[in-house]
């Protein structure tokens, strides 16, 4: 699908916001994704900025990143949250949520800053990927990147994350087929220099990812996270201790919380993204 009608559009500070906070939400669903949709954000806007696009461009590709998955509100628990790999006909429902984010933003105000990312990232430059089968924009092509290197670099239920080095390695083997070796070339290069450290296995710029010491999901540690708070797993009842270690935490657990903790926005994703808010942004659609 390509966007190719240049549009202004105007940002709304607050539909921006609760737009970001419905895709928080949606992301907290899967135990396993914790700060995926951050992750890819951050890549997509450093890659972004690598390769010269204009402020506009930048901010699209991050508000992007972070809504990229809205799409998977659609798929049902027992695929999203499968302790294994997917089955064909489970993989089949679960491509279906490019298109379903499609539906969902279609007729939304933000939908020219927000489509390119949500419904292209899974195409490919030979046209084999979904939904739509074509090549992508250039706001898909970098969300696809960043998607993808998130993906292998974050634990599943089923596998550990890959070194970064693997994954890299894996890019540029699906490159040209996949990916556009204009922006994969400049990724790399990226990673070589370090620049993408504060982002690789991170919640947010500050903080690590941490481990559920119980069942295993991840767990995205707020920005202002100290020591002697309580934090708890999106997937058990567990409720845990945290103790400062370096820049990060180690975690112990104090008690079993009734019921599984409510689904809440990601304070520190939104508000990364709203820091950057444009009042008027130029686009493609």
């Amino acid at each position: 699908m390509q966007f190719l009608k240049r549009a202004t559009v105007e940002i709304d500070r607050d539909l921006l916001e609760s737009l970001l906070s419905m895709a928080t939400v949606i992301e907290a669903r899967d135990a396993y994704t914790g700060g995926h949709t951050w992750r890819v954000s951050r890549y997509g806007e450093e890659l972004a900025k690598r390769i010269g696009l204009d402020a506009d461009g930048i901010f699209i590709v991050r508000v992007g990143g972070l809504v990229h998955d809205i799409g998977k509100v659609g798929i049902p628990d027992q695929v999203l949250n499968k302790q294994g790999p997917l089955t064909p006909d489970e993989y089949a429902n679960m491509k279906l949520h490019p298109d379903l984010g499609r539906q969902i933003l279609a007729r939304h105000p933000l939908a020219p800053v927000v489509l390119p990312s949500v419904t292209e990232h899974h195409e490919r430059v030979d046209g084999k990927g979904y939904p739509a089968g074509s090549p992508a924009s250039v706001y898909g092509k970098l969300t696809a990147i960043a998607d993808s290197f998130d993906a292998m670099t974050s634990t599943r239920p089923y596998r550990k994350g890959m070194e970064a080095s693997r994954a890299i390695a894996i890019l540029r083997e699906n490159t040209p087929a996949q990916f556009d070796p204009a922006y994969v070339e400049p990724f790399v290069e990226l990673w070589e220099k370090g620049a993408l450290d504060h982002i690789l296995g991170h919640a947010n710029d500050q903080r690590l990812m941490l481990s559920c010491p119980s069942c295993g999901p991840i767990i995205a540690p707020p920005e202002d996270a100290k020591s002697g708070d309580e934090i708890h797993c999106p997937s058990c009842k567990g409720s845990f201790g945290l103790d400062a270690l370096g820049d990060t935490f180690h975690i112990h657990f104090k008690r079993s919380l009734e019921t599984k903790p409510t689904l809440m926005p990601d304070k520190c994703a939104v508000k990364s993204v709203l820091s950057c808010a444009k009042k008027k942004v130029h686009c493609m659609h």
